[in-house]
């Protein structure tokens, strides 16, 4: 059984880059499909894994087992449409790691850890990421005690998204109730990752801590935060889905022009 499921660019296109999806707590790799279509559509190679299971008892040890699935899960993505000038090791660049939930928080302490956990710095070094839906230390967990109904309105309010979620029989329910390991709080929130960074997060999301976000994002060398207005935890799933995935492709297409973006509003009344 493979540990990933793969979105391809339109025939006949260049692939512009690569665009890994690292799920969250209880998220199956299904549940991105939506996401992975909409920017394999944009002609970006999207492959999306399975989620971390990261506990507190040997971070170090399960952020290096995480960098080398997502090595391994880079490796051939690039097809024929792939052009050569862009080709790295079988990957097509840029590659942009997308996590949510728990998720985010693993790539970004795997970023942070560097070569110390001898995964992801070293054999497949980012050129940038996307991090969605962060939990917050004190607000990361939701009442397991809550029902399915319960939960869902914690992950979003899109009707699509929960009947996905719903009728998904590998999706883990209850799983947000599962509290977050502090140590990976403590190194994803602590993270000093040099590479462009887009945090995405619902200003209707209780699991956030928007506080420690705006920090984060300020400490960090290259970063953006994002609100999405109305959007909940499951931010890249909600209903602004569209408007969620047209902020990555944004940051992708301004991610190939050196950071630099592509289009400048000169004036405008709204």
């Amino acid at each position: 059984m493979t540990e990933y499921t793969d979105h391809h660019a339109p025939e006949g296109l260049r692939t512009r880059g690569t665009v890994l999806v690292v799920p969250g707590r209880g998220e199956t790799r299904e549940t991105y499909t939506r996401l992975g279509r909409r920017l394999a559509a944009d002609a970006y190679r999207v492959r999306v894994v399975d989620a971390p299971d990261i506990d507190a008892d040997d971070l170090d040890g399960q952020l290096a087992d995480f960098g080398a699935r997502l090595t391994a899960a880079g490796d051939g993505t690039a097809g024929a449409n792939g052009p050569e000038d862009g080709v790295e090791g079988g990957i097509v660049r840029p590659v942009v790691l997308v996590g949510a939930d728990t998720g985010a928080l693993a790539v970004a302490a795997l970023l942070g850890a560097g070569d110390t956990a001898g995964g992801a710095p070293t054999g497949l070094r980012p050129d940038a990421v996307v991090l969605a839906g962060l939990p917050g230390h004190a607000t990361g967990a939701v009442d397991a005690a809550g029902t399915w109904d319960d939960e869902l309105d914690v992950r979003t309010s899109c009707p699509a998204h929960r009947g996905r979620l719903t009728d998904d029989t590998q999706v883990r329910r209850g799983a947000l109730g599962e509290p977050v390991p502090e140590a990976l709080l403590a190194a994803a929130y602590g993270s000093e990752a040099d590479v462009p960074a887009l945090i995405l997060v619902g200003d209707a999301d209780p699991l956030a801590d928007h506080d420690a976000l705006v920090r984060t994002a300020k400490s960090l060398p290259r970063a953006r935060l994002s609100t999405v207005r109305g959007g909940h935890h499951d931010v890249l799933n909600d209903l602004q889905h569209r408007s969620v995935a047209a902020e990555i492709v944004t940051f992708l297409e301004t991610l190939r022009n050196e950071l630099v973006p592509l289009i400048a509003v000169e004036t405008s009344d709204w």
